[in-house]
């Protein structure tokens, strides 16, 4: 995948349900154009199932750099099993809508907001306000037809304080509102190391499952990607090996199976 001097990786792993996805990790936006001109992308399922990969730029990029790391994409090389979503900033999303080839590439935005005060039984969490100065709804996203958008990443938990409450009715007014979801889920070093991550995990798929789980406007279905983000494993300097995500991904599977629509 494309690199350069300032890389960010979206999930270590993901997987769809009601489809064999194998785990991926991704290397995404720098702020140097120069850096995407010398690679080349090729992406290739050697497992069973669909494979998705998925690019998170998060804060970085420039109008420049993200012209050059789309032109990288669209020339590289995709198995016609492999879907490929990518998450610029905000600011950039019609950019990347307009330079990629949406046959092969589909655009996520990274965050959308909730009024999570609500009570809803409906589970659309619809606001009746427009007072959240620098918040992007999901209505908003719909209007653009941005067709995926990232909820419940760990530094959305940790550095934005948003609980696993907030991360359900997120997703749930996303899905009413016709958004394809990638929730990422996963546990902090202190919590494997005690551990908690299983427990950790079944929180935050509960809270999700409670919001979304047999609705009319949303399931969990191929609309919605759960990504384990091993979060111990980022800046820390421990190494999450394969063998560790599919022990993880094997327990997901098995939760949902149990606890969600549509199997796993």
């Amino acid at each position: 995948a494309p690199s350069g001097a300032m890389t960010s990786s979206l999930t270590h792993s993901a997987f769809r349900l009601g489809a064999s996805h194998a785990g991926f990790r991704t290397r995404c936006a720098s702020k140097t154009p120069r850096a995407f001109a010398r690679t080349s992308l090729v992406v290739r399922n050697e497992g069973t199932g669909r494979f998705i990969v998925g690019g998170n730029w998060k804060c970085n990029g420039t109008i420049e750099s993200v012209a050059e790391l789309c032109k990288g994409l669209n020339a590289g090389k995709i198995a016609d099993n492999v879907d490929i979503v990518v998450a610029p900033p905000f600011l950039y999303i019609d950019q990347a809508v307009e330079a990629l080839d949406a046959k092969r590439f589909k655009v996520a935005a990274q965050n959308a907001w909730v009024e999570y005060t609500l009570q809803d039984p409906t589970h659309h969490y619809d606001s009746d306000t427009g007072a959240f100065t620098g918040e992007v709804s999901a209505e908003m996203l719909e209007d653009l037809d941005v067709p995926w958008v990232i909820l419940g990443h760990s530094e959305r938990r940790t550095l934005m304080g948003e609980d696993n409450v907030t991360v359900g009715k997120k997703v749930a007014h996303a899905r009413y509102h016709g958004l394809s979801v990638i929730v990422c889920v996963g546990e902090s070093l202190e919590e494997r190391e005690s551990g908690e991550t299983l427990d950790v995990i079944f929180a935050q798929l509960r809270a999700v499952a409670d919001e979304i789980d047999d609705r009319e406007h949303s399931s969990w279905g191929s609309q919605v990607v759960i990504a384990y983000e091993p979060i111990w494993a980022i800046g820390t300097g421990k190494v999450a090996t394969p063998e560790q995500a599919q022990e993880v991904h094997a327990a997901i599977r098995q939760w949902l199976g149990g606890n969600g629509s549509g199997g796993g």
